[in-house]
């Protein structure tokens, strides 16, 4: 699981006694919609395996940051029918008032939105918060309104002490702070185009680009740099010009593509030589999340070298399409390194 999706529930499993003990609400809400369904893929007779699955997907699905209204008449439909199915599988006892109110979750996300803002989760944390305030067992509601009096008015003094770290100034769960000091030699213009953002983790290490990976790195960076888009359009009206001269067809296609592949080429009597030489970190802090590379990620209990990019693609329906389409594709990948 990601850094910060859920608890370490592997310290509640008890391997000897085959037990799982000590987990919270929200572990066994995990466990439900993410791990169940893995675990009992190939344990369980199909019948059994096939409903059990299907409702986890069901909770998986409620449970998501956005929902979409026309999937949720679809949502009600498939509980409906997932629950007939558990009927012809699960004993009668099964069935407490609990699973029956599985089918009104629906019509509560459609009153009062994704599940997220409403669940009891932050509240039961709270809760605890509160609960840590008692002193006086024998007066315990007094306790916690003598101690939140005195916790708030710390906290507003600590909004008028400098220097000093407080909850409003502390660093987060994921220290994402620069880790490099801004170079002041540079054109503000390349400083604003580069920004230094994220924190490193652990020592770097001096590595070499290959041929392939620093043409991807510099292509990368020429075609996504917005001063740069100047250029790029006179060297597409070079070769648009060009193309109409000799003419050729598919034009359109053909000038992309040599955008694409020889910008550099084109750029590089204006531009000073780049050096091959980077430093790779195994790990890095960016926008309040944790990233590792795949090696890194090996052994530990979180997985963070999952990524997902939503780019904006050109798209042609033919080698002849003179009018091509511009719109968001999603990638999947892992980080290497």
């Amino acid at each position: 699981l990601p850094d910060g999706y859920a608890s370490n529930i592997s310290s509640c499993v008890d391997v000897k006694n085959h037990k799982l003990s000590g987990l919270k609400s929200h572990d066994s809400h995990i466990i439900m919609k993410d791990l169940l369904p893995i675990a009992i893929r190939n344990l369980l007779p199909q019948d059994v395996a096939s409903v059990i699955i299907e409702l986890s997907r069901f909770f998986r699905s409620i449970s998501a940051r956005v929902l979409d209204p026309d999937e949720l008449d679809k949502l009600q439909e498939h509980i409906i029918m997932t629950l007939c199915h558990m009927e012809m599988v699960f004993p009668p006892s099964f069935f407490t008032v609990m699973v029956h109110l599985t089918v009104h979750l629906v019509e509560e996300a459609k009153q009062g939105g994704p599940v997220a803002f409403r669940w009891m989760y932050p509240i039961e944390r709270t809760l605890g918060h509160f609960k840590s305030y008692v002193r006086n067992r024998a007066k315990p509601e007094g306790s916690i309104c003598e101690q939140y009096l005195a916790d708030e008015c710390v906290t507003f003094c600590s909004m008028y002490l400098n220097d000093i770290e407080t909850r409003f100034n502390r660093v987060g769960r994921v220290d994402d702070r620069p880790s490099l000091v801004q170079n002041h030699n540079l054109n503000s213009e390349i400083q604003s185009s580069f920004p230094n953002v994220g924190r490193f983790v652990g020592a770097g290490q001096v590595y070499t680009l290959s041929y392939v990976e620093r043409q991807q790195a510099h292509r990368f960076i020429l075609i996504n740099c917005q001063f740069l888009d100047h250029l790029r359009e006179r060297y597409k009206k070079e070769l648009s010009k060009k193309k109409i001269r000799q003419s050729k067809r598919n034009h359109v296609l053909d000038v992309d593509r040599e955008v694409h592949l020889n910008f550099g080429k084109w750029l590089k009597d204006r531009v000073e030589k780049n050096d091959v030489e980077v430093v790779k970190y195994s790990s890095y802090n960016i926008n309040g999340y944790k990233f590792r590379a795949s090696g890194r990620d090996d052994g530990l209990k979180t997985q963070n070298s999952g990524v997902y990019v939503n780019a904006n693609t050109v798209s042609y329906a033919s080698s002849r399409d003179q009018n091509p389409k511009a719109g968001d594709i999603a990638y999947y990948g892992k980080l290497v390194e």
